[in-house]
């Protein structure tokens, strides 16, 4: 029996579900008012089907994953009513929290959706496991991976969701060393740390086109690498590397069109872009033949020289202006999932691949 990477998946959604239900984490305060007051509150005056739809589909997907977490578990009786608890107990809490801050409004429709949207995802789930359904993805699991390949499955699931991060490189994940080192000296601003701080001759440069075409080709080989250490034949690693690097151009484009419109949705596809594209598919081919050992060999060096090079490299002022409207616009909603995903995903490629690589004996 393999570890299924439903409960990982489900305690990662949880934490994003927290993350954006607190957002932005400021001006907490006692407003007199209890906690639990929501509940009584009179029905709102304004409410729209976007309301209903955001609440039901954003708990909707916890509820599936923890519906199949106990059905991967052995725990099958309680696939149905459990998922739902856990679901109204965190709904319930982070309503409760958000009447200690000003900028967000507890209601007591969205517990009730979300605890709707959670019970609709178990049902779901459970359903499609009385069909064959997780049997069939079971057989096709034990197929294609390695029985024990959790981590690296959970690592090319989310790796979509962090490209919908708008990257000032195009599929340029990891770039905080600008934002860590200002957020840093902000917070040491006014003591005498701040003289602590190594100060840079020379400010960051702008990633000239070979190192941009370096940047997009290893941004693109290392999910391919990752997938060829828990993939377990030559020729469906064939056909992973092409899907991998054509869904990783298709969310590209998609997180362009939501940034700037979708008249520039493949604006980003420059020379130096096409490039490292056709040498991440050329290259992505060839690696196929490599043992998993190596494959994970070469992920090491091409993580190593990909966050270099990234954080190296300023966020451009226009770049700068997109993070705005994500951060503070119409793409809130997104907000909390994409761009810590954006920022901490190659680092946590890194980690499984050195952990992997470590191990002595590990089961293939």
């Amino acid at each position: 029996m393999h570890k299924t990477a439903a409960s990982p998946l489900a305690l990662m959604y949880a934490v994003l579900v927290v993350y954006a239900s607190l957002y932005p984490f400021a001006e907490w305060r006692d407003q007199d008012i209890l906690p639990w007051s929501f509940l009584l509150a009179p029905f709102p005056r304004y409410w729209t089907r976007f309301d209903v739809a955001i609440n039901v589909a954003g708990y909707l997907p916890l509820g599936s994953m923890l519906a199949l977490s106990a059905l991967r578990t052995g725990r099958s009786r309680q696939a149905l009513w459990l998922p739902v608890v856990l679901a109204g107990v965190l709904s319930f809490a982070m309503e409760a929290l958000q009447s200690y801050l000003p900028l967000r409004v507890p209601s007591r429709e969205d517990w009730l959706l979300n605890t709707l949207g959670a019970a609709l995802g178990a049902a779901a789930t459970v359903l499609l496991e009385r069909m064959g359904a997780i049997d069939r993805w079971s057989r096709f699991r034990a197929r294609w991976f390695v029985p024990h390949a959790r981590g690296g499955l959970v690592l090319l699931a989310t790796w979509p969701l962090a490209l919908l991060f708008p990257a000032a490189v195009p599929f340029g994940l990891g770039q905080v060393f600008e934002r860590i080192e200002a957020s840093i000296a902000d917070r040491l601003a006014d003591t005498p740390f701040l003289d602590w701080m190594p100060v840079r001759d020379i400010e960051l440069q702008p990633l000239v086109p070979g190192a941009e075409m370096v940047c997009v080709l290893l941004g693109l080989l290392i999910p391919c690498l990752l997938g060829y250490c828990v993939i377990r034949s030559t020729w469906r690693r064939l056909v992973f590397a092409p899907l991998c690097i054509g869904v990783g151009v298709l969310v590209t484009g998609l997180s362009a069109a939501l940034s700037w419109g979708p008249v520039h949705a493949w604006s980003w596809l420059d020379l130096p872009t096409q490039l490292g594209i056709a040498g991440a598919i050329v290259l992505a081919l060839v690696a196929t033949l490599a043992s998993w050992r190596v494959s994970a060999a070469l992920a090491l060096l091409a993580l190593g020289v990909y966050l270099s090079l990234l954080n190296q490299a300023p966020e451009s002022a226009y770049f700068a202006q997109t993070l705005q409207d994500w951060e503070q616009g119409r793409f809130i909603r997104f907000h909390g999932l994409a761009q810590w995903l954006g920022w901490l995903w190659p680092y946590a490629a890194l980690l499984y691949v050195v952990v992997r690589v470590g191990q002595r004996n590990p089961k293939n």
